[in-house]
């Protein structure tokens, strides 16, 4: 035990020793001063947050995060750094769509939310949509993507550069669509609005 502590002390002070050496070759004024600590550190954390949206007392959507930072500034913001899963619902309280992600950030004025790594929603009909990039505007009620996509329905896989959704993904359009793509005569007629552009 002793021991262990020993190499333990001794592996701090060399690490000290090593980092202030290396730090006083390096740091400059400038550099120092170029740092933004009001950026660096969050005002506020929290673990496992639930934050739900309403309107008119209507739950709308869950967001749930095991890490949430507040940022302050002229743009406040939130960062989820673990990921996030956020649920849209119906008027009954059943859940419409989910979104999951790898990171997030949203900006607290502009009502944006940015999900990136690993983004995958899926809505009602099952419908997937997978990228790595994906905004929610909250105010417009929309998802948006500008970078490569992926749709998997039933029958089909659709590739794209680009989407946009309603934020229950049960309408969508993909943008310069790749793929192979198969029209039903009744999807036809009755005006599919899942299609790509």
């Amino acid at each position: 035990m002793k021991f262990n502590l020993y190499i333990f002390k001794t592996g701090i002070v060399l690490l000290f020793s090593m980092l202030m050496l290396g730090s006083s070759c390096r740091n400059k004024i400038e550099d120092i001063q170029a740092l933004n600590y009001r950026d660096t550190f969050p005002l506020e954390a929290a673990r496992d947050v639930e934050m739900i949206y309403s309107d008119s007392a209507e739950v709308q959507a869950l967001l749930k995060t095991p890490l949430m930072n507040r940022y302050g500034g002229e743009d406040p913001y939130l960062i989820m750094p673990e990921g996030l899963k956020l649920y849209f619902y119906d008027s009954a309280m059943r859940v419409k769509t989910s979104l999951s992600a790898g990171y997030a950030i949203k900006h607290e004025k502009s009502e944006l939310m940015e999900a990136r790594h690993d983004v995958v929603v899926i809505n009602q009909l099952g419908e997937k949509l997978n990228t790595e990039r994906l905004i929610w505007d909250q105010t417009r009620r929309i998802i948006y993507s500008d970078v490569f996509v992926k749709i998997t329905r039933k029958d089909e896989v659709l590739y794209g550069q680009g989407l946009e959704a309603d934020e229950s993904f049960d309408k969508w359009v993909i943008k310069k669509p790749k793929g192979t793509f198969y029209m039903n005569v009744d999807d036809k007629e009755t005006g599919d609005q899942n299609t790509p552009e």
